[in-house]
């Protein structure tokens, strides 16, 4: 687990502060802007798709300002698995059977319809897809602050770790809390994907 110097409580903070300026911003994208870096997004991950051809690919449905567009697990297909909130923010998950499969869940979230495969069906992935705020240059992310996709991280040891973010949300260095997981690289409209690991610090 990384080392946060300051406390925890400290860096909790700075968190709050940095995700609620993250998503003002998010908010004000044009509707322009977040379909073209939806689609600059979505071809970045066919590409990879392509190259890496997961047998099992974990992904999510973006909803309101994510990045990505909500028709990404179209884009993902394959035998892909979609995440289930559950009441203690930990996430099931079900096989994507098409848009007609998806339901509203709550937070206003869309979320498949089918069998429960359970919260370690994820290990089994190859290519984990997941949202972020922000992500800086260790591969450390940021999400909304409910630990869903850090749990789910850590379960998806085999698989290769990859956040969907806005131009303007890969930061040098991001608050961080011992329960914060790293992604292996990262996904923006203009620089394309980016590995984390080969970032100079």
């Amino acid at each position: 687990m990384p080392d946060f110097p300051g406390g925890a409580e400290k860096s909790r903070t700075a968190k709050v502060a940095l995700r609620n300026q993250l998503l003002a911003a998010r908010r004000s994208l044009p509707p322009e802007t977040r379909v073209s870096a939806a689609a600059a997004v979505q071809a970045v991950l066919t590409d990879l798709v392509r190259v890496q051809q997961p047998t099992i690919i974990g992904g999510y449905v973006p909803v309101g300002s994510e990045p990505g567009g909500p028709d990404l697990p179209s884009v993902l297909a394959g035998h892909l698995l979609l995440p289930v909130l559950l009441p203690d923010n930990d996430l099931d998950w079900v096989r994507y059977d098409g848009p007609e499969s998806l339901r509203p869940g709550p937070r206003g979230l869309l979320e498949p319809v089918g069998p429960r495969l359970g919260a370690d069906a994820i290990a089994q992935a190859a290519l984990l897809v997941v949202p972020a705020l922000a992500v800086d240059r260790s591969g450390l992310r940021m999400g909304r602050g409910g630990g869903s996709y850090d749990r789910a991280l850590a379960r998806a040891r085999r698989a290769f770790k990859v956040a969907l973010l806005h131009d303007g949300e890969l930061l040098a260095s991001v608050p961080g809390e011992p329960h914060d997981r790293r992604v292996h690289a990262v996904v923006t409209p203009s620089e394309g994907l980016s590995d984390t690991t080969d970032w100079t610090k």
